[in-house]
């Protein structure tokens, strides 16, 4: 059992919820792309992302590789070619309807290291076991009102609200063919496929942030309200949490499918929550001690060994 059903029925999809499955063309997404992940894949540092931000003529391409040192320009010809050779593939995919969302904004409330979404399904979260930079200990659950939400919903209610998410890249290729450009290609796709669906749910679906209006940098440096944190993040190392988020999205409604472990396929997928407290942050939750993990364990309803394995302890 995978963490505590208060009710049988898990499907949240009810008058007090939005929930919505959408699909954009790969030209609609390459713009969230933040390629300083794309050229770390490939061992290289931020800077040399830069090369998504110059004019594509030869004077701006050329002085960009001179503005290096020397000892590093055949690394920034290096990074030029690989960029050079993702827009390609992008172009390429430029019309196909490959990144898909899905997510779900239903009425939550903390108690105590859990969040109970809905009155129906309890999360639970780990919580930090030293002191973090704020002066304090930190769990998710700290960004959701442990005061019941009303019966209905507000649109632009971020104390009893939480967001829901998955995306993922249906590439046109099979595995077999699949080049590591290529499959670094499509996670970046699936990463950018969130960062879109992200500002959308701010702006017109929660609609918390309507007037927000930041520039692809802003929005790669997060100078947005909430957070964003993905299955596998510091703040929810726990993998399993994969199931529950299945049991609440119906992940095959975009072509999702979980392993025994809770990695999802295709890879080039991302899942996890959304939170709009204005004082959301990200954090690490650190090394978890025997007795949070008996704890833990007993709030997701599951032995310690089980637990250990998807925490990778």
């Amino acid at each position: 059992m995978i963490g505590e059903l208060l009710e049988e029925d898990t499907n949240l999809r009810t008058q007090n919820s939005e929930f919505k499955i959408l699909h954009y063309t790969v030209h609609e997404v390459v713009p969230y792309i933040n390629w300083i992940y794309y050229f770390h894949a490939w061992g290289m540092e931020p800077r040399f992302a830069s090369v998504a931000n110059i004019h594509d003529c030869p004077a701006c391409r050329a002085a960009w590789i001179a503005s290096f040192p020397q000892e590093e320009q055949p690394k920034a010809r290096e990074a030029l070619k690989l960029y050079d050779e993702a827009t390609k593939q992008l172009h390429q995919w430029a019309d196909e309807p490959m990144c898909h969302a899905l997510f779900l904004l239903t009425p939550a409330h903390s108690d105590g290291d859990d969040i109970i979404i809905d009155n129906r399904v309890r999360m639970p979260f780990l919580r930090q076991q030293h002191v973090g930079k704020e002066g304090y200990t930190m769990s998710l659950s700290d960004f959701i009102s442990p005061t019941p939400p009303s019966t209905k919903r507000d649109g632009a209610d971020i104390a009893n609200t939480i967001g829901i998410f998955a995306t993922t890249v249906s590439s046109p290729l099979t595995l077999s063919t699949l080049s590591l450009q290529l499959s670094t290609l499509s996670d970046r796709l699936a990463e950018a496929t969130a960062e879109k669906m992200h500002e959308e749910v701010r702006k017109y679906h929660w609609g918390y942030a309507k007037e927000e209006q930041l520039t692809m940098q802003e929005l790669h440096a997060e100078k947005f309200q909430g957070i964003r944190p993905a299955v596998g993040y510091p703040s929810l190392p726990d993998q399993s949490i994969n199931f529950l988020i299945d049991e609440l999205l119906h992940l095959a409604d975009i072509g999702i499918t979980l392993s025994e472990n809770g990695a999802m396929n295709p890879h080039c997928s991302v899942s996890g929550l959304m939170f709009a407290h204005p004082q959301s942050h990200y954090f690490a939750i650190g090394e978890i001690d025997e007795d949070q993990l008996n704890d833990y364990a007993q709030r997701r309803n599951m032995s310690i060994e089980q637990i250990r394995k998807f925490l990778n302890k």
